[in-house]
């Protein structure tokens, strides 16, 4: 197992996309500190692409990844290796490398220029949310053998959970104005690991009080040690129960 981890690191490490993307990320991240005399509005900036840019890279990069690794992973199948040994070598693999591109390009230029809790948070949510759109897009690639059809699932999915989760809170805000869903707002929050890491950077960053009374019922329970617990926990389990579904999967698929 630790053989093919290696291989597929190293083999992820050098590959261009990946050189790019850890490149453009600390040029933002560099930039973004150059221009701005406030570090909170770069922090604000940097929250926008840890948000949108490092999920979308990382399911979409993923998914075409094992797709393209097809035949390798055919005969790894046909050696005397388990394929549980196979698919956490491709997990451990594949998150390694990308949450090392993000650790180089934004959390390193974070603690060097932004020593804070906001930092660490952020860096934190990050890796995260790197390794559970990894497990994602390993679900996707498992669960259909069509190439294009599992790269539109990912991007279907990066949709769902970066805009239009959002916009259906948000309608049903309206159309349930008149009930108190302040209190329900936060378990919902948790069915999306990317609204759990905004909430959890942005109170540390103390603007909730910008968030209304909603941003109080946020502080109450997500600025408490039990609701930071729970919510460290949530972000496991968001890696964690996809990974053993693609699993299980991937052990029951013909190839």
């Amino acid at each position: 197992m630790g053989k093919i981890i290696k291989y597929i690191l190293l083999d992820i490490i050098k590959n261009k996309i990946v050189i790019a993307y850890t490149i453009f990320l600390l040029a933002i991240t560099l930039s973004v500190f150059s221009l701005e005399d406030n570090s909170q509005k770069g922090m604000l900036t940097l929250l926008n692409l840890v948000l949108f840019i490092v999920p979308l890279v990382s399911i979409i990069f993923s998914t075409i990844y094992i797709y393209n690794s097809s035949e390798y992973i055919e005969l790894l199948i046909s050696q005397p290796i388990q394929r549980k040994s196979i698919w956490l070598s491709i997990f451990v693999g594949l998150s390694s490398a990308l949450t090392l591109a993000f650790l180089l390009g934004v959390g390193l230029p974070l603690l060097l220029f932004e020593q804070s809790a906001v930092s660490f948070m952020m860096t934190a949510m990050g890796v995260f949310i790197s390794i559970i759109f990894v497990v994602l897009a390993m679900l996707a690639s498992v669960t259909t053998r069509d190439k294009a059809k599992g790269i539109g699932i990912t991007i279907l999915l990066w949709i769902y959970f970066s805009l239009l989760f959002d916009g259906l809170i948000l309608f049903l805000l309206f159309q349930f104005a008149d009930y108190p869903l302040e209190k329900p707002m936060v378990g919902v929050s948790m069915l999306n690991p990317l609204d759990l890491g905004r909430i959890l950077i942005l109170l540390k960053m103390d603007i909730s009080a910008l968030m209304g009374y909603t941003g109080a019922i946020f502080k109450d329970f997500f600025g408490t040690k039990t609701g930071m617990a729970l919510s460290v926990t949530v972000m496991f389990l968001w890696v964690l129960l996809p990974l053993l579904y693609s699993l299980r999967k991937f052990k029951h698929k013909d190839l």
